[in-house]
């Protein structure tokens, strides 16, 4: 691996496979835990982890493009708008009674442990040079 697209690429392909099994596993677990209210909960966790780790690797891939302070910046935007997101998809679920709390939780945080995995994984085995030519 030697450019920043293929890192992400990898990171971003390697991360989708990870946050499918944990769909099929959280959505197996959450049948014969709760039937199809777990598995709803753990496809609605598994959904939420995919586009967030997406937003991550898409602003910090863009932000790569732009200057140090541009970097930052869309990084952080990236990053507010996770957290907002996050709050008011919390408060829209938790009001909803055909969700398991649970359920989500525990598929969102092997969602997000398994993504930090990936991408330490990808990292240390990248080759990106340090010096172009161009």
């Amino acid at each position: 691996m030697n450019s920043v697209a293929n890192l992400f690429s990898r990171v971003l392909t390697l991360g989708t496979i990870l946050i499918s099994a944990i769909a099929l596993i959280g959505s197996l677990i959450g049948f014969f835990a709760f039937g199809s209210r777990g598995v709803l909960s753990a496809l609605i966790g598994a959904g939420m982890a995919a586009i967030f780790v997406s937003l991550t690797a898409g602003s910090v891939w863009i932000g790569s493009k732009l200057s140090l302070a541009g970097f930052f910046g869309v990084v952080l935007g990236g990053w507010l708008v996770k957290l907002l997101s996050f709050l008011v998809l919390v408060v829209l679920l938790r009001k909803n009674s055909d969700i398991v709390g649970g359920v989500i939780f525990f598929t969102l945080v092997a969602a997000v442990l398994g993504s930090l995995a990936v991408d330490a994984w990808v990292f240390t085995r990248s080759r990106i040079p340090l010096i172009s030519s161009d």
